[in-house]
């Protein structure tokens, strides 16, 4: 059976087999085997097949690890569990951030905390002008989803008025190329802050706001999918999603 997700990784990404090959350091009949047989490479192959296409060893070959490994590489993941949010140490969210050179996300309903300061917005502008990709995803105000949100707060329409304000925050960054912002309707469950391969997961917990719910810090680690379960989320939301352009601005 042929390795569907090898194969549309490597044509989305334009690898050939023989670039494969070169790169792995093996025949090119070789190569072709893993992506028309399914027969799975070397470990060592597998882990430089996935640093070239930028894809989690796990998803292109989900049965290449025996479980006892998995479990360990994603314990592996797990860098730190704060009890709250208030908890995660102020500087280490424009940290993490700052440590990024390919991309920054983030999945949340308003994030005020974050909007609201101006060292913030510098910093992804500035990440924006060195080729950093910048994605922000806010919960749509007008939405089923956040009205919701407000009634299991029990604060009525303070989710929607937030939202709108850190829409007017992020006003300045509006229309910088490399900077891209959505509005969501999903129920979310998790709040998400990505760095490369760094997250942030603030969780969420029935009737209770964010800043007083856990959040992850984790890591990714090769051959473990626990990021790649939070970044196959992220991407569904963002594909969902409808571009926000001025005219929705509050």
């Amino acid at each position: 059976m042929a390795n569907e997700r090898l194969r549309s990784a490597m044509l989305t990404k334009g690898i050939s087999v023989e670039d494969l090959a070169e790169h792995c350091g093996v025949d090119p009949k070789t190569a072709e085997r893993w992506v028309t047989s399914g027969r799975a490479p070397y470990r060592r192959h597998r882990l430089k097949v996935a640093a070239l296409l930028r894809e989690d060893e796990g998803y292109l070959w989900p049965d290449g690890l025996p479980d006892g490994q998995r479990k360990d590489a994603a314990d592996a993941e797990v860098l730190k569990v704060y009890p709250h949010r208030s908890y995660v140490p102020a500087d280490l969210w424009l940290q993490l951030f700052g440590r990024a050179d390919r991309e920054i996300g983030v999945l949340v309903h308003a994030g005020v905390f974050l909007a609201e300061n101006p060292r913030w917005l510098q910093l992804l502008r500035m990440k924006a002008a060195s080729g950093v990709r910048v994605r922000i995803l806010l919960g749509d105000p007008e939405s089923a989803e956040i009205a919701r949100r407000g009634e299991e707060e029990e604060i009525g329409e303070g989710v929607a008025f937030k939202v709108r304000e850190v829409m007017k925050l992020y006003r300045p960054l509006y229309g910088i190329e490399g900077i891209e912002f959505r509005l969501h309707r999903s129920t979310l469950h998790n709040s998400l802050y990505r760095a490369d391969d760094e997250w942030l997961i603030n969780t969420q917990v029935y009737g209770v706001s964010a800043p007083y719910t856990p959040v992850l810090h984790l890591r990714k680690v090769a051959g473990a999918q626990l990021v790649s379960t939070y970044a196959q989320s992220f991407e569904k939301v963002w594909t969902d999603a409808n571009p926000m352009g001025g005219n929705r601005e509050p």
